[in-house]
Order: structure tokens, then C-alpha cells, then sequence
């Protein structure tokens, strides 16, 4: 398993949390983005700086998740992908996509888009909190408890 990350517009606070959680579990953390990346030195962590243009971190991702990654990304159309591919996808809020919501959040998706581009709303979602911050970690560290177990069993 290895954890993908749509690293583009990831937030920091979410970036340092993957880090420490890519170590402690040895577990490899690929971030991808258009720009370079200043990462940890770390055996775990690594960074592909893909060409600029829109959705180009997000194909690679979708080009390369295999069944049973985890993908770090707040693109809703990534996410389905991502879960069609048998992965797992969870947003910066500590939020699943699954196959039971990702078509109500594709839905909304698509409306708030249409709502932003008609002018009836302006700027995005607010800025992560601290109860985000926490959501996420929790719901990482759940996950990850998952993976070692079912890791440990299947070698023994």
C-alpha cells in the first residue's frame, strides 16, 4: 500500500501529518504536484513533479493508484476515480469518499461549480481549523491501524 497525495493544493498542516505518519508506519508517501516540493529526507517520503497544466497531478495519481492505496486529495472527479480503481481517497477535512456518497458530492460539486461560474457565489471553502486538522488525523490513523493489522496477518 502507499499513500498518494494530490499535493497541488494540500494544505501544510495536512502535508507535516503525512510525513510523521509515513514514518512511524514506514509506509510510502508519494506527493504530487506541478512545482517542486521541499520534503523531509526520509527512505518513506518522495515527491513526482508532473508537467504543468490542469488535472496533470491528478491523472498521474489516477494512471498509477493501485486497489488498496490510500489517495489524499480534495478533487471530487479524483476521488472517483480513485475509488473505481478499488483505493480509498480521504480529504483534508478527515473526510471518506466512497462509492455510497461520491455521487451526491459529485452532484454538489457540479452545482457549486455552476453557482461560482454564474456569479451567484464567490470563493471557496473556508480555511482548514483545528477540528479539521483533527478529523483528519484521527481518520488517518484509523485507516493506517487497518492496514498494519491486516498487514500482520496476512504474513503470519
Amino acid at each position: 500500500m502507499q499513500i498518494w497525495v494530490d499535493a497541488d493544493a494540500c494544505p501544510n498542516v495536512i502535508k507535516e501529518i503525512l510525513y510523521r505518519a509515513a514514518e512511524r508506519q514506514q509506509i510510502e508517501l508519494i506527493l504530487v504536484a506541478n512545482q517542486p516540493l521541499r520534503i523531509p529526507r526520509s527512505a518513506f517520503i518522495k515527491t513526482k513533479q508532473v508537467g504543468a497544466g490542469f488535472d496533470v497531478a491528478d491523472n498521474y495519481i489516477a494512471q498509477h493508484v493501485k486497489e488498496g492505496d490510500l489517495v489524499i486529495t480534495a478533487d471530487i472527479p479524483l476521488a472517483a476515480q480513485v475509488i473505481d480503481h478499488q483505493a480509498h481517497a480521504l480529504n483534508p477535512r478527515g473526510d471518506f469518499y466512497t462509492p455510497e456518497n461520491m455521487r451526491e458530492r459529485l452532484r454538489m460539486r457540479n452545482l457549486m461549480e455552476e453557482l461560482r461560474s454564474s456569479g451567484a457565489i464567490t470563493g471557496g471553502p473556508p480555511s482548514l481549523n483545528q477540528q479539521d486538522r483533527q478529523a483528519f488525523a484521527n481518520q488517518l490513523d484509523r485507516f493506517l491501524a487497518r492496514y498494519v493489522k491486516t498487514k500482520t496477518s496476512v504474513e503470519k
